[in-house]
C-alpha cells in the first residue's frame, strides 16, 4: 500500500518497480533516483560487455537520461528492468555507429599512469585481460557472466532485473563459466 505522496519528496511504503515507476511518472525525482540506484549496477555491467570501460560510465548516465521521457511508454510498469536492459543494449550498439573523437593523452596524464605503484599496473593488466576474455564470449555469457563477476550480482538477481529467466541465467552462467575455464586454459571439470 502507497502512502500520500509530499511534492518534492517521496514517501513510498511499496518500493515495487511498479510503484516507483508510476511515480516517477508523476513527476518525483526520488522515486526515479531509486530505480537508478536500483539498475545502476545491470545497467553498468550490460554496458560494461560491450562498449569500451572508459566510456561505460558515461553511457550509464545516458541510458537513464533516455529512459526517463519515456517512462510512459512502458506498456507494464513491473517490466522496468528488463525494459531497461533492452534501452542499455540498444545505446551499447548505437555507440558503435557514432563516430568517436580520440583525444590525444598529455605528458601529465602519461606521467601520472607510470607513477603508479608496480603491483597496481600488475592488477589493472590481469583485470583487463580477463575482462578482455570474458568480451570474447558470446553475447549472452558474457553480460551474464560481467552481471556476475564484476558487478556482484546473484544469480536470481541477474534475472528478476534483467527479466531473463532464472533458468537461463543459470545455464548462461554454467556455460559461460565453462568456456572462461578453456580460455585460462583450466581443462573442464569431469563429470560425476
Amino acid at each position: 500500500m502507497e502512502c500520500p505522496l509530499a511534492k518534492g519528496t517521496l514517501a513510498v511504503w511499496d518500493d515495487s518497480d511498479a510503484a516507483l515507476v508510476q511515480a516517477s511518472r508523476e513527476g518525483h525525482a526520488d522515486a526515479f533516483g531509486q530505480l537508478y540506484q536500483r539498475y545502476a549496477r545491470m545497467v553498468h555491467g550490460i554496458l560494461l560487455a560491450k562498449v569500451p570501460g572508459a566510456d561505460v560510465e558515461d553511457l550509464v548516465h545516458d541510458v537513464f537520461l533516455r529512459a526517463l521521457p519515456r517512462l510512459r511508454d512502458l506498456r507494464e510498469a513491473s517490466r522496468f528492468g528488463g525494459w531497461l536492459a533492452a534501452i542499455a543494449r540498444n545505446m551499447a550498439n548505437d555507440y558503435y555507429r557514432q563516430p568517436r573523437v580520440h583525444i590525444e593523452c598529455n605528458d601529465d596524464f602519461a606521467n601520472a599512469e607510470a607513477s603508479a605503484t608496480s603491483t597496481a599496473q600488475a592488477e589493472m593488466r590481469d583485470a583487463a585481460e580477463i575482462l578482455d576474455r570474458i568480451r570474447s564470449l558470446s553475447e549472452a555469457y558474457r553480460e551474464t557472466l560481467i552481471l556476475r563477476l564484476v558487478e556482484g550480482m546473484t544469480g536470481p538477481e541477474i534475472a528478476a532485473k534483467t527479466g531473463l529467466s532464472p533458468g537461463s541465467v543459470r545455464v548462461n552462467l554454467h556455460r559461460g563459466m565453462q568456456q572462461l575455464r578453456e580460455k585460462f586454459g583450466e581443462p573442464r571439470p569431469e563429470k560425476k
